[in-house]
């Protein structure tokens, strides 16, 4: 089979999965960089290239597995979210959501946040330890906004085509705070070392519940797929975990093999992101 066929067929599964069937990838290709109007990011913006990347794929998990780590995240999550049942749609709609605001103009991103905004109005409960609550609620917002960055700019760092430098790390969680802001974060971080001080500032409130860890073992090894897909799905799963901190893995009952990780699993994982990055970069007419 021709190398570019060999290419297409990878870049179409992947897709598939992220964005959804082949004319619904081609469409909304178009509605988000060739409809007319102003975006929030510029060509080349931190934020714009760290989205484009393969390493997402990494960093976007690891994002799901730190945001377990709260109580009434994950109890939200448990209750009301179909990742069981669906969870390509899920990934669909987070992928679109990011691919809205970061690249479409800005009334597609100003609806995409609308959108997320109506579906949190549902989501409100009980938690099992007898605590209310909302999805809404700026405390929580912020928690998945900081697991969210911090997961994404790591991932970037580690397996990104070009890490960005110091400079550029701060203006990514800047841009980053553009869109939480609109979602209804209050005082976002701007900076990595912001980053780090909220990220730490939730530590006390974090622990592994059942909830979470049943997530996680899902997460890692029971998302329906195709069997030919799992060997890539594990090097992904993989990666994620040696980029959690040791204090994220212990509540999850997750292994800490820091050798093994750095001799196997990274180079692994810069492996398989300069192969998806191969996949998904049309070749040249």
């Amino acid at each position: 089979m021709p190398l570019d066929d060999v290419r297409s067929r990878i870049a179409a599964m992947v897709r598939a999965g992220v964005i959804g069937d082949r004319e619904r990838a081609a469409t909304r290709h178009a509605e988000l960089f060739e409809a007319p109007g102003e975006r929030w990011f510029e060509e080349e913006s931190p934020i714009r290239r760290v989205h484009a990347d393969s390493a997402m794929f990494v960093g976007g998990l690891r994002a799901l597995l730190l945001q377990s780590l709260h109580p009434l995240a994950m109890a939200g999550v448990a209750e009301h979210s179909d990742y069981r049942h669906d969870p390509w749609g899920r990934l669909q709609r987070t992928a679109d959501f990011l691919a809205s605001t970061t690249y479409g103009p800005i009334d597609q991103a100003e609806r995409a946040i609308a959108r997320v905004h109506a579906v949190h109005e549902r989501v409100t409960g009980v938690a099992s330890d007898g605590r209310p609550y909302a999805a809404n609620d700026p405390h929580l917002l912020r928690w998945v906004h900081l697991a969210e960055v911090d997961s994404f700019l790591a991932a970037h760092t580690r397996h990104g085509a070009e890490p960005l430098l110091d400079d550029e790390r701060d203006e990514y969680v800047a841009q980053m705070a553009v869109i939480a802001r609109g979602l209804g974060v209050p005082a976002p971080p701007e900076s990595v070392r912001a980053l780090r001080d909220q990220l730490r500032a939730y530590r006390p409130e974090l622990r592994g519940t059942p909830e979470a860890r049943d997530a996680a073992r899902y997460l890692l090894l029971q998302p329906p797929m195709h069997p030919a897909a799992r060997p890539v799905y594990g090097v992904i799963a993989a990666a994620a975990v040696a980029m959690l901190p040791r204090w994220a893995r212990m509540p999850l009952r997750l292994p800490w093999m820091p050798v093994t990780e750095r001799m196997a699993v990274r180079p692994a994982g810069d492996a398989l992101t300069r192969w998806l990055r191969w996949a998904l970069t049309e070749p040249a007419v």
